[in-house]
């Protein structure tokens, strides 16, 4: 038998398993739609009524899976993800969705039917409608033997992303009529929206980070620190005065997008020489920067001998 190609093989996956849970959660109820594979930040999946044309006027759904995640979930979560939007297809062609954002009852009792719990805290005894909900799997449910019945076959999800992001803390969403997004709850320190803004507070170049993280600007080779906070000590060689307290920004003046690339690769940087490797941390960071072509010299020299800039 030829083996398939990587696409191939990956939309197979995710169909066989679309077809499976019509079967024997929807009595092969639901109509075809298109599975993609979308990068939106922050979510699992979602749906998407009508989103795709023919070239004949016809229309199909659509619904997305995030394969970031699909190296640090269980593989029950991505089919719980799939299952959960196949409700909310359900719901677009045989039921009366909710106002943009709102989970209703019909919904829910869908839902419940199947075997996955409606709850806005993902835990027994939450709200089971409402504008953010999450759900879980009921023990025994539907959806559990469902699932299980497919795993106990030779399916699997063959390719998973080798830098994946965070894992969510619990399955929330977002919906409407028209399109149903679930954003993640705040993962706290690990979450990219508490990122930290780091100042220097010799030029006033900037950079976002995680909070912890122990930099040093470039230009200046001073440590750089959060607003109100005493700047940190780096490698064990601290600052020769006392702590020092970053002023208000606006005391230290706004940057022009070439000194704030050039500070922020100088992050990137220290943090690549203190790694010694490039890990996944780092080629993240280097990614998000669009625009090393500002850093200093030296540092482009670094990028260049541990593979992020080719020439």
């Amino acid at each position: 038998m030829a083996q398939l190609l990587p696409t191939e093989e990956a939309y197979g996956e995710l169909q066989a398993a679309y077809d499976h849970f019509n079967q024997t959660l929807f009595a092969d109820s639901l109509p075809s739609c298109l599975i993609t594979f979308q990068r939106e930040k922050r979510t699992y999946g979602y749906f998407s009524h009508a989103r795709f044309e023919s070239g004949t006027g016809k229309t199909t759904d659509e619904i997305a899976i995030n394969p970031s995640y699909f190296a640090v979930i269980p593989l029950t979560e991505i089919l719980q993800t799939l299952v959960h939007e196949m409700v909310h297809l359900w719901q677009a062609h045989f039921g009366t969705p909710g106002r943009r954002g709102y989970h209703n009852r019909e919904w829910a009792e869908k839902m419940e039917s199947i075997g996955l719990m409606p709850s806005d805290t993902g835990e027994p005894g939450g709200r089971k409608v409402g504008e953010k909900m999450a759900d879980y799997a009921v023990p025994g449910g539907r959806f559990s033997v469902a699932s299980q019945e497919l795993l106990t076959g030779d399916f699997t999800i063959t390719w998973r992303d080798r830098f994946p992001a965070l894992p969510l803390r619990a399955s929330t969403e977002l919906g409407d009529a028209a399109t149903s997004v679930r954003p993640r709850l705040s993962t706290g320190e690990n979450d990219r929206s508490n990122r930290k803004k780091y100042t220097c507070p010799t030029c006033g170049s900037n950079t976002w980070g995680k909070p912890g993280l122990k930099l040093i600007c470039g230009e200046c080779r001073t440590p750089l620190g959060i607003k109100g906070e005493s700047l940190p000590i780096i490698n064990s060689h601290p600052l020769n005065n006392e702590a020092l307290v970053l002023k208000s920004v606006s005391d230290v003046g706004m940057q022009s997008d070439h000194e704030w690339s050039k500070g922020y690769y100088c992050a990137v940087a220290a943090l690549l020489r203190e790694a010694g490797c490039v890990t996944p941390d780092v080629r993240s960071l280097f990614k998000q920067g669009n625009g090393a072509e500002y850093a200093d010299n030296a540092d482009i020299s670094l990028f260049r001998a541990h593979g992020l800039i080719h020439d």
